[in-house]
């Protein structure tokens, strides 16, 4: 069982600021010296960052991500060509954008073809006048003033020298994330809608909210970026994010696919419950099962909701059936819905199943009677003996919800097989629907005569 995650609960989405400028002006080292580790590839040849790759980063207490792209020239041809598209992909849907100009070289005519790029895109901006090792060269970056794009911040990427400067204008640039806290007494609860392209999540989010509030368009992957609907259902209200389709592994994504996983993985970690719509027509794919592990490691409860049931005919819904004992095992305790969001067919069933997964992920057990349980199940089905010895459950408790965490304290270490058996019966006697478990040993070592 992994490690629960620790989840930053005061604040919402965290903001984007994507890092440019023309190839070797010090992009890749500027962001090391941000995320104050090195991280980025540095190279002393232009062109070695080709995709956009992203990197937590933290300052004076706000977390912002920082993505690092390849050198960007508005004319440039073939692989260049396709690095300067990434970059300007990095600058539609970034909150800011850090330009790194070469203070030693001044203002090339690339440049001022990243500067109207940036104006039009009506994005924040901070200059970083990189390369300036001493007061001779600060003096240079004063020339970038003609930029037009405000006060250049004079820095040395290798240094550290300025960066400090640099760092609080960035603040400035980005946007506050809303505080958020994850349980907030009486606030409403979070539901991520999430899934592959075009399986229906805005139509089922726009018939959820009544109304047409969410772009949709047959074409796979037209939602970009998670758009918060507070929807009033069941007489009370919820906080629906909706998330772009987690199309490909965030490594092999391109271009805006990459950032709508990057986008949904956010939406996954600010929900506390996440909705996967699969379409009942189609089989199960890797895609799919990989957004469950997503949100089994975010530790988030989860319901699945099978859309357009209305294509799935008696011959489809048997192989649904093997296909749900097959490749669902592994989340067996998450409620399963039937819908039909194009007509609302059905649809009235989500939120039993969010406040039935709600409960599960929230439920906590006495210490003393998950002690009675435990005594229980070791005696009527003891751990198998390895080598000769037989490891021992000496006492558990349950360390935390949201998910529940189980702390074993043992005599050795449980098998695999056995954890999994545990946390089986777990479910069998307390319930736990909708939620994953977390299960931890902690073995307690022998000790010396």
């Amino acid at each position: 069982m992994s490690e629960p995650q620790d989840v930053d609960t005061t604040s919402g989405p965290v903001p984007i600021l994507a890092v440019v400028g023309r190839p070797n002006v010090g992009k890749s080292t500027l962001v090391n010296r941000i995320i104050g580790r090195r991280e980025a590839v540095v190279e002393d040849r232009p062109g070695v960052t080709r995709d956009r790759v992203s990197y937590d980063a933290n300052w004076n207490g706000r977390a912002f991500t920082v993505v690092d792209t390849g050198g960007w020239d508005p004319d440039a041809r073939g692989l260049a060509e396709r690095i300067a598209g990434q970059a300007e992909v990095a600058v539609s849907l970034a909150d800011a954008v850090l330009f790194v100009v070469d203070a030693t070289v001044g203002i090339t005519d690339a440049d001022e073809g990243v500067v109207k790029v940036l104006r039009k895109s009506g994005k924040p901006v901070v200059l970083a006048a990189n390369k300036v090792d001493d007061q001779r060269t600060e003096a240079e970056a004063y020339g970038l003033w003609n930029l037009g794009l405000g006060e250049p911040v004079p820095v040395s990427a290798l240094h550290g020298r300025g960066s400090g400067d640099m760092l609080d204008a960035i603040l400035e640039a980005l946007p506050e994330a809303p505080p958020e806290r994850l349980n907030e007494v009486g606030g409403p609860r979070r539901i991520a809608i999430v899934g592959k392209p075009n399986v229906g999540k805005s139509s089922l989010l726009n018939k959820l909210a009544g109304e047409e509030r969410v772009v949709v368009d047959n074409v796979a992957g037209t939602t970009v970026d998670p758009v918060d609907e507070l929807i009033e259902l069941g007489g009370k209200q919820w906080r629906f994010i909706d998330t772009a389709g987690i199309r490909k592994r965030v490594k092999e994504a391109s271009g805006h696919e990459y950032y709508a996983s990057l986008r949904t993985t956010t939406a996954i970690d600010r929900a506390e419950v996440a909705v996967l719509v699969l379409d009942g027509s189609q089989s199960v794919s890797e895609q799919d099962m990989r957004i469950i592990q997503t949100v089994r490691d975010a530790g988030r409860a989860m319901v699945i909701a099978f859309n357009k049931w209305d294509l799935v005919d008696a011959e489809r819904r048997y192989y649904l059936e093997r296909e749900i004992e097959r490749d669902l095992v592994q989340v067996q305790w998450a409620p399963r819905i039937n819908v039909t969001a194009r007509t609302g067919w059905h649809i009235d069933r989500l939120v039993p199943a969010l406040e039935k997964a709600l409960a599960g992920w929230e439920t906590r057990i006495g210490t003393g009677a998950l002690n009675n349980f435990l005594g229980r199940l070791v005696a009527e089905h003891p751990h198998p003996v390895r080598s000769g010895k037989q490891a021992k459950i000496l006492f558990g408790t349950q360390a935390g919800t949201a998910p529940p965490v189980f702390v074993l304290f043992t005599s050795g270490k449980l098998d695999a097989s056995y954890e999994r058996f545990i946390e089986r019966r777990l479910r069998e006697e307390f319930g736990f629907v909708g939620t994953p478990i977390v299960i931890q040993q902690r073995v307690r070592e022998k000790r010396k005569r």
